[in-house]
């Protein structure tokens, strides 16, 4: 399910973790690829750098047809965008040649995008970004942001979303979007349409959503307790 994606890697990929506990999790990793000093592409691609590389892009390594695809649509490493695959490597890029099954533990997960980082000049993630509007530098035309949304479509529209994010708007490894300020909302998931929030499945999926169906989700949230 895509919609997992949405907050997960911003809640766990946090810009923290340890290097060297993240080098003892790459063992798992080092059957197929290489860091570091002279590290070469193997059965997957070398590592250095994967920090702001489009996924499949790299020059000379054997990828998927998926995954090349995956970049053509805008998939780039960063701190989230790992995280999300190495939680579930085959929930981001379906087809994947990667059998890894993924890392579960967040703590193994950050420590691991430590370690990579270490091996890296590329940016790092948003992930420190604010969950709610504020703050966001966005060009949004008044009249959306004036716009009542229609809670009752909102509810029907939020059948998605609630499959990862809890109606109680409980924080449990997704955070909650109950009871969000519908301007926050509306910010934040025009934030993804215009990719100036980073997470590539958020953005695909918000992009799907026209300005009434995003202002009626965020009525819906909004209300909802």
């Amino acid at each position: 399910m895509l919609a997992a994606f949405f907050l997960t890697g911003m809640a766990q990929a946090s810009g923290m973790g340890d290097p060297a506990l993240g080098a003892a999790v790459f063992k798992k990793c080092q059957s197929c690829h290489q860091v570091g000093d002279q590290a070469k592409n193997r059965v997957g691609p070398q590592l250095n750098d994967i920090l702001g590389r489009t996924a499949g892009g790299l020059e000379g390594a054997k990828y998927s047809k998926s995954m090349i695809q995956a970049g053509k649509d805008g998939l780039v490493w960063s701190e989230d965008t790992l995280d999300s695959f190495l939680e579930s490597p085959k929930s981001l890029v379906a087809k994947t040649r990667m059998s890894f099954r993924g890392l579960k533990d967040p703590e193994d997960r950050a420590n691991l995008i430590a370690y990579l980082r270490s091996f890296s000049n590329g940016p790092i993630g948003a992930s420190n970004m604010q969950e709610t509007g504020q703050g966001i530098d966005i060009k949004l035309d008044p009249s959306v942001l004036a716009m009542v949304g229609d809670a009752e479509y909102g509810e029907y529209l939020s059948s998605e979303c609630l499959t990862c994010h809890q109606s109680s708007g409980s924080n449990d490894g997704i955070p909650g979007i109950t009871a969000w300020p519908t301007e926050d909302f509306v910010i934040a998931m025009h934030a993804y349409k215009q990719k100036i929030r980073s997470h590539p499945v958020m953005q695909m999926m918000a992009g799907r959503l026209s300005d009434e169906e995003i202002a009626a989700l965020a009525a819906y949230f909004s209300d909802l307790e």
